[in-house]
């Protein structure tokens, strides 16, 4: 196989031909379809990037939230804690409180029992007392003088 000037010279011009024809019919929609494309990516890069933006923000915007909302979460069980130790401290001093009443009531009560014991004691020792010095003396003297001299005696005494 030989290469000939003339042939390669005819193909030359035949490729031009062809080269000028497609560029002229085609070569303008082709790049205009490319143009398109390329500026609808970069359209889609730019819409991304925007919303990349959008969603830093949105995520910045909501971890603040979120740190006031715990916030907030932790200054109202601060604030339900101070109440219960009130409310507690309140309940506990209430029945201490009512304890010691009923210890005084309880108190008072029991020196009522001992006085009236003590009372009632008196009162029987009185009479036996009269009774034996009336069978010791063998006659009656009058029983309020009787009960005087033993009241003045037992009061020396100290019962």
């Amino acid at each position: 196989m030989k290469i000939h000037p003339v042939d390669v010279i005819g193909t030359m011009i035949n490729f031009l031909i062809l080269f000028l024809f497609l560029r002229y019919k085609f070569f303008g929609k082709v790049n205009n379809i490319l143009t398109a494309r390329s500026e609808g990516i970069n359209n889609d890069i730019n819409s991304a990037k925007a919303n990349n933006k959008k969603s830093e923000l949105l995520r910045l915007e909501n971890e603040e939230k979120l740190k006031a909302a715990s916030t907030e979460g932790k200054s109202i069980v601060e604030n339900f804690k101070a109440k219960a130790e009130t409310i507690s401290k309140q309940i506990v001093d209430e029945a201490n409180s009512e304890a010691q009443n009923t210890l005084e009531k309880g108190k008072k009560d029991l020196q009522r029992e001992v006085d009236k014991a003590t009372a009632d004691i008196k009162s029987q020792v009185v009479d036996l007392a009269v009774m034996l010095s009336a069978k010791a003396l063998g006659q009656t003297i009058d029983e309020e003088q009787h009960r005087k001299l033993i009241a003045e005696f037992i009061s020396k005494v100290g019962i």
